[in-house]
Order: structure tokens, then C-alpha cells, then sequence
């Protein structure tokens, strides 16, 4: 579980940070039909989002940067029930009034 306070996911999500859970893709599989789009990072990786064709939402994601991992929004669960993160990144770019539990991993 992880949470990323950069720019692209603020706007990608229309909050002020994304939450995803990362799942081994040998264990994973979609069906149905998604729309890809490929986005740079920062660093050069590249990142392929796919959203529903018909509302739009972001159902899953894979990144260069984390080979071998899907990653599905946690809205995507509709769980509030659902695990808490373990990691928060691009924290340089969180909003101030934000606070993460002092319990997971901080990157900045």
C-alpha cells in the first residue's frame, strides 16, 4: 500500500495524493475493456494507466519503476475497511495540511 503526493497523481486522481495497493501481476489478471495512457516520470520511467472507457476511473496501472507489480486504486475496492498504507512518496510535493501516520515509511 502506498501513497504518492506528486503532481501527476494529484491531477490523475483530482485529490491531493493517490493511494494504490501493489499486487504481484503473475497474480493478476483484467478483462474487459480498458483505454492505456503512458506518462513519463520524473526520473524517465514510464507508467501505463488504464481507465475505463465508459466512467473514466483509473482501474489499475503498471510502472516501469516497479517491475512486476499492478497497481489497483484503493477507491477501486470500495472498502473502507482496507489495509492503511506502508509507504508515503513524493512527500516535497505534499500538501501542508496533510498528515501521514508517523508509522510508515516517508520518502521525500
Amino acid at each position: 500500500m502506498s501513497v504518492c503526493h506528486c503532481l501527476a497523481c494529484q491531477q490523475r486522481t483530482g485529490s491531493v495524493f493517490g493511494v494504490v495497493a501493489r499486487f504481484p501481476a503473475a497474480l493478476v489478471s483484467t478483462r474487459g475493456e480498458s483505454r492505456e495512457y503512458v506518462r513519463a516520470g520524473d526520473e524517465g520511467s514510464r507508467a501505463t494507466f488504464h481507465f475505463c472507457p465508459v466512467c473514466g476511473a483509473t482501474v489499475y496501472y503498471v510502472s516501469d519503476a516497479v517491475d512486476g507489480a499492478v497497481m489497483v486504486p484503493v477507491g477501486a475496492f470500495a472498502d473502507p475497511q482496507f489495509p492503511g498504507p506502508t509507504i508515503s512518496v513524493y512527500e516535497q510535493r505534499k500538501h501542508a495540511w496533510v498528515t501521514m501516520p508517523p508509522d510508515i515509511t516517508h520518502v521525500a
